[in-house]
């Protein structure tokens, strides 16, 4: 790794010929003043990023790519979208998408490493598709960034350049409302002592994890954790003789001092964390993750809105079919009964759009917790009616469930 200005860097990416294709660490690990450089210094380029945040590149000559939609790409004109699970997207990047540049966000050297700490991800993959068709690899050192263990740790001869460029990360707070609240009780209740978490991202699995600091014996294999994490290990709540297990973070400057140079915090690469058969291994996992939209046959969509991708597959059928398969596992989906600026039900007859998951355990809203695993596909649909949807759109929903056939009682 050989640290240099700014300006001799912008040299180097500024002889790169054609139309690269560069991939940066997304959510709240984004290398800003690396990218901002690059963009300088090149007329085109492709750039892929997981839930981009505001404030990507979005001019004549950049072309935006990604496996999940985040608020910096979403409705951009020049946006590729590649349908992909997560756990696959490392197979994608090595495969049909091998990237020419990788940009990363690390900590400061540390003996002869540095760490990807909050962010690890599908970076390791994206890393060695480079170097084995000699693309170059970017650090931007951070001495702010937290120093994590497990996959986030690289040897400083993975890094070709580096640029020092210290700065707070992005901090993020999700305010919980009362449906959240409402919700996230709910879904408590079906979490049992010594189960294994994950939850996606938002309000709602933020108001699960408030509901949980009563339980003991918990243990953690998620995609990611944001604060709440915290909140569960300073209430006694996760078992300590297990590491907390994920592939990115984020949250608070309080939950990443906790986890700098945290023994208990394993950062692991998406093919470890989103392996549906190390998922399966885990007991008692218990999956939480949210959709934009359910329907009568008990499927969720989370990726698309009004016929444009909002999103996309993410992790959540990874994980619904790993906790399928664990002992005692449970795969929940969780929502609110109404979308408030839509203002359109959450509970539909019948989705339009793809399906991100599909045979759930139970799916809950504020109204209540339907039962799903089990139970026929008219009780499941009666209960999702009953159960689930806001009143207002039961007696459309009971019409619609007797013209696709469903027999309620």
């Amino acid at each position: 790794m050989r640290i240099m200005p700014s300006s001799k860097l912008g040299v180097i990416l500024g002889g790169l010929p054609g139309t690269p294709r560069v991939v940066i660490g997304g959510n709240h690990a984004t290398p800003w003043e690396a990218l901002r450089l690059l963009d300088s210094v090149l007329p085109q380029y492709r750039l892929f990023a997981l839930n981009a945040q505001h404030w990507m590149p979005d001019r004549p000559g950049v072309v935006l790519e990604t496996a999940f939609v985040g608020p910096g790409m979403r409705g951009k004109d020049t946006l590729r979208y590649f349908p992909c699970r997560l756990s696959l997207v490392p197979h994608l990047l090595k495969s049909e998408l091998p990237p020419d540049v990788v940009l990363v966000h690390t900590s400061e050297p540390v003996r002869g490493t540095v760490s990807l700490g909050i962010e690890v991800n599908v970076l390791p993959a994206a890393i060695e598709a480079a170097r084995s068709h000699g693309g170059l690899v970017i650090a931007q050192l951070n001495r702010q960034m937290p120093y994590t263990y497990g996959d986030a740790v690289l040897h400083e001869h993975d890094i070709d350049y580096a640029i020092e460029a210290d700065a707070p990360l992005p901090l993020t707070a999700h305010r919980l409302s009362e449906s959240s609240r409402e919700i996230g009780e709910r879904v408590a209740d079906l979490v049992p002592d010594a189960a294994t978490l994950q939850l996606g991202i938002g309000g709602v699995p933020d108001a699960v994890l408030a509901a949980l600091t009563g339980r003991r014996g918990l243990m953690v294999w998620s995609e990611m954790f944001s604060d709440g994490m915290l909140t569960l290990e300073r209430a006694g709540a996760l078992e300590p003789a297990r590491r907390i297990t994920a592939s990115f973070a984020f949250g608070g400057a309080e939950l990443y001092k906790w986890m700098d140079r945290n023994e208990r915090v394993r950062m692991l690469r998406t093919e470890k964390t989103n392996d549906p058969a190390l998922i399966a291994r885990q007991p008692r996992m218990v999956s939480v993750n949210s959709a934009l939209q359910v329907d009568l046959f008990a499927q969720a969509n989370a990726a698309r809105v009004h016929d444009a991708i909002y999103s996309g597959f993410g992790g959540q059928p990874d994980f619904v079919v790993g906790a399928l398969h664990s002992p005692g596992g449970r795969a929940i989906i969780a929502l609110p009964s109404w979308h408030p600026r839509a203002d359109v039900s959450t509970v539909v007859s019948r989705l339009t759009g793809p399906v991100t998951s599909f045979q759930h355990s139970f799916i809950v809203s504020e109204q209540g917790t339907a039962t799903i695993w089990g139970h026929d596909s008219s009780t499941q649909a009666a209960q999702l009616i009953d159960q689930v949807a806001h009143p207002s759109a039961r007696e459309h929903l009971r019409e619609a469930a007797g013209a696709l056939g469903f027999r309620l009682r």
